[in-house]
């Protein structure tokens, strides 16, 4: 009966270890801090993953306008230093016509092309 007795006010070994290592002040200080950090803070994890999806999106965009702005360049450079396709674009564009000249403007009726 009193080995019994003792076994009962004896801790068992897990609740020695939770007492040890899971109760101590710094485990819980760490634990507190790490979940402060994650998502309360305001240089949080979350908010800092979400300002680089947004970087990594402009950055991207940025790519995108590089790429117009250097076609764009292309073509201004090509209108400007040869006069046969600037020519070519005011008739496209802007219906000019040479002296003497007359331009025809054929319009398709949307309600006989269907048919």
């Amino acid at each position: 009966m009193e080995n019994l007795i003792k076994d009962i006010k004896r801790p068992s070994p897990g609740f020695r270890f939770f007492r040890k290592y899971i109760l101590n002040k710094y485990i819980i200080t760490v634990v507190v801090f790490l979940v402060w950090m994650t998502f309360f803070d305001s240089t949080s994890f979350l908010v800092i993953n979400e300002l680089n999806g947004e970087i990594k999106k402009y950055e991207e965009q940025l790519e995108y306008y590089k790429t117009e702005y250097q076609k764009n360049d292309n073509f201004y450079k090509k209108l400007m230093f040869n006069k046969s396709e600037r020519e070519k674009f005011a008739r496209e564009n802007y219906f000019m016509k040479k002296k003497n000249e007359e331009i025809f403007i054929l319009v398709v009726d949307s309600a006989n092309a269907k048919k």
